[in-house]
């Protein structure tokens, strides 16, 4: 088999496998992605259901499904498709990662702290579940915990932006205001954008703090 060396080489192949083998859920799945990639949604859409005809406990297919609601703002059919895919296959890490992050967004914290932990037990490099439990801990007060996890998160790509920017926050909140300058510096550096008013906050410690060292020179 040939490797496709474009996009539309590649959809053009699947097409072929799948007028080859019309029951074969692979294909309909890869194909599904490919379109994904080209931002023809509701094509995706189409193909993956196909998928899933083929083969109902891909939890992949289920999970683009949730991708592409997402994209459409429908938040209800998101979590719909990724609870089928954890109860297609139970331990699918990137399910309750997504189910955690709905969740989240829906105020739902307790649930979401909840999946999102099951998310990193099932995959410890899961990079954007650490990050997103770290957000929720902050929302829920738990800033220890938050701070663990965005530390965590770090150790997978010290240049992730999230992280820095949860670490400045919940440093924020702890006090350490040093440690919160150098994470929100990271972050800007990175390209997040951060609140206003958490890089206002941080600026004011930083005014103060040039303030007390103009004071003790002084005196």
């Amino acid at each position: 088999m040939t490797k496709a060396k474009t996009a539309e080489e590649y959809i053009a192949q699947q097409r072929s496998f799948i007028a080859q083998n019309p029951e074969c859920g692979n294909s309909h799945y890869n194909l599904a992605v490919a379109l994904v990639g080209q931002q023809k949604y509701d094509e995706a859409e189409k193909e993956l259901h196909e998928a899933l005809d083929c083969s109902g406990n891909m939890a992949e297919a289920y999970v683009l499904l949730g991708g592409i609601a997402l994209q459409r703002g429908d938040l209800e059919s998101c979590l719909k498709y990724n609870k089928m895919a954890v109860k297609a296959r139970p331990g699918f890490s990137e399910g309750y990662g997504n189910i955690g992050f709905v969740e989240l967004q829906r105020g739902n914290i307790d649930e979401a702290i909840k999946k999102l932990e099951k998310a990193t037990q099932f995959n410890f490099r899961y990079i954007q579940a650490f990050a997103n439990l770290a957000n929720a801990y902050l929302m829920k007060g738990l800033i220890a915990e938050s701070i663990e996890n965005s530390l965590k998160a770090l150790q997978l790509n010290a240049d992730f932006a999230p992280a820095h920017n949860n670490l400045a926050i919940a440093y924020l909140e702890k006090g350490e205001h040093d440690l919160a300058a150098e994470h929100a510096d990271k972050a800007v550096k990175l390209g997040y954008d951060m609140a206003p008013e958490i890089l206002n906050e941080i600026d004011e410690h930083r005014k103060q703090k040039t303030d007390d060292g103009w004071q003790r020179t002084e005196n």
